[in-house]
């Protein structure tokens, strides 16, 4: 059902079971799958693929332009959204900066009200990012990640799986998967052990996970430290390992 005052762009391709509420503005070349539900006065921006099943709550704007000056006005850009994802109100995506490239989402991501997520992002499965947070450009979160409220990413940080960001955290580096990071500056602190057992981690990885977090936060030299993750039986321990090997921007010490 589309509202009668909705104004949707004639080559806009909207699957089956689409609803459009009032005042909501689809623009062209966009792609939005079956089930979708656009409330009113949301703005689905030019070159936005939604795909089945997402609900885009009152006043959100998904696919404008990036907040980049060497951004150019004729670049085809896109934004990439997946299946069964909520974008509550005044949420905004922005598409991404370069030609070709896209700024995605993956499925059943929450994003809660007025969060902003930058050009060149990519958020993986499962990821809840809460009120008035702003992820900068080419962010990436990881799966079944957790981002409180009033976070403040900065431009190219990582966000590991698992992991949880604390209300009003500013991250300036890397946010180690399956720990708790907070404070500004930012520092880990022990495992996201609520978060863990919700996701039916074995016993067996969380007492390997708190000997990899005590590892971290000793005095040992981080090569070596990383020589003994690596050599983990645990595939949870070689994902933290490789996290850290492949960071650009350093990564949140525990208790540092």
């Amino acid at each position: 059902m589309i509202h009668r005052t909705a104004l949707v762009a004639p080559d806009a391709r909207l699957g089956a079971n689409v609803r459009i509420g009032p005042y909501a503005v689809i623009e062209e070349d966009v792609v939005i799958g079956e089930g979708c539900e656009i409330a009113a006065h949301a703005v689905i921006k030019h070159h936005t693929r939604l795909g089945a099943r997402n609900r885009v709550a009152e006043h959100a704007v998904i696919g404008g332009d990036p907040q980049d000056f060497k951004f150019r006005p004729d670049c085809l850009s896109y934004t990439e959204i997946g299946d069964d994802n909520w974008l509550r109100e005044g949420v905004t995506v922005h598409r991404g900066s370069r030609e070709g490239s896209a700024t995605k989402i993956g499925n059943h991501c929450f994003l809660m009200v007025d969060c902003h997520v930058a050009h060149d992002c990519i958020l993986e499965d499962h990821v809840i990012v809460a009120n008035y947070t702003a992820l900068a450009g080419e962010v990436v979160v990881e799966q079944r990640a957790f981002v409180s409220g009033l976070v403040s990413v900065h431009q190219f940080c990582r966000i590991g799986r698992n992991a949880m960001i604390s209300q009003s955290t500013r991250l300036t580096q890397d946010a180690l998967p399956f720990f708790i990071t907070e404070g500004s500056p930012s520092h880990a602190r022990g495992l996201n052990l609520v978060g863990l057992k919700r996701n039916g981690f074995a016993r067996e990885t969380l007492a390997a996970l708190k000997e990899a977090y005590r590892l971290l936060a000793s005095n040992t030299p981080l090569a070596e430290a990383l020589d003994t993750l690596r050599d983990s039986p645990d595939p949870a321990v070689q994902h933290l390992a490789r996290f850290i090997a492949a960071s650009k921007r350093g990564f949140t010490h525990p208790g540092r």
